[in-house]
């Protein structure tokens, strides 16, 4: 009923998910800094979390942790399991998993991943996810996971349709106040739920993500962020504190700089006074 993709990025690791089952992202995704990420999904049994990422902290390897958590497990048949850490991946897709249900892992420059589903439309969903994953190393990690999520729904995905999807990813330093959590966006029930993730992932990265193509507040620019600020009530002798302030209520603070305007704080700024 659900497919995802596990990986690992330097120190980054994430899963995005997405599944015709409501609150996707409440049963699926896990991950610890410096440790592993991992996804249990088909018959879910959620305590493979918590008991994955303690075996990997305690020095298991994927394939270790998998065969401990399992084997203890009398419905492992019924489970579907993808584990992801910075020096090895495991998927593993029991033989009870309703059809069509299978898995892909593997590492490329850039790091580790593990792609798994069930109840797809066939194995194109995670050919494709694969395919798309190992394309886009450009890409930022949480985009990345994106792509390759929407790659496999758009072959089809879950076969009985789409409910909710969910994307967790940690990295060292990232995220609100820095506390490492880089993205953690749900989409509980929704009838383009793969759709309705990336939106949210461009508003996680307007308000959390750090300043970006800066242009100093001089000449003509100064002038017209002044002005727009002015409209808005935000009239300060020093044009930054003004900034600052509106910037601030916004939500926008973490992409303020010394240097001048983030570009995507000026589109905000642009649009609030149209």
């Amino acid at each position: 009923m659900t497919f995802s993709i596990v990986v690992q990025v330097g120190d980054a690791l994430g899963v995005a998910v997405a599944s015709k089952f409501i609150a996707v992202g409440s049963v699926v995704p896990a991950a610890r800094l410096g440790v592993g990420a991992v996804a249990t999904q088909a018959f879910a049994k959620v305590s493979y979390k918590a008991d994955v990422l303690d075996l990997l902290a305690s020095g298991s390897s994927p394939a270790d942790a998998l065969a401990t958590v399992t084997g203890a497990d009398e419905g492992r048949a019924t489970r579907q399991v993808g584990i992801v850490t910075p020096t090895s991946q495991v998927t593993y897709t029991g033989e009870e998993c309703n059809a069509w249900a299978g898995g892909r892992q593997g590492r490329d420059a850039t790091g580790g991943y593990a792609i798994q589903g069930n109840i797809l439309v066939g194995p194109q969903v995670v050919d494709q996810m694969e395919d798309a994953w190992l394309a886009s190393p450009h890409l930022p990690v949480a985009a990345r996971l994106m792509h390759a999520l929407m790659a496999g729904d758009r072959v089809g995905g879950d076969r009985r349709g789409r409910q909710s999807a969910a994307l967790y990813v940690v990295a060292p330093g990232a995220g609100y106040d820095s506390g490492g959590v880089l993205a953690d966006l749900r989409v509980d029930d929704h009838p383009d739920a793969p759709t309705e993730l990336a939106r949210l992932l461009d508003l996680n990265d307007l308000y959390f993500g750090p300043p970006s193509n800066v242009m100093p507040l001089q000449g003509p620019l100064g002038d017209e962020v002044r002005k727009r600020l002015s409209t808005l009530g935000r009239e300060q002798p020093d044009l930054m504190d003004a900034l600052a302030d509106w910037a601030g209520e916004a939500n926008y603070e973490m992409r303020l700089s010394p240097d001048g305007i983030d570009a995507r704080v000026l589109q905000a700024l642009r649009e609030a006074t149209s």
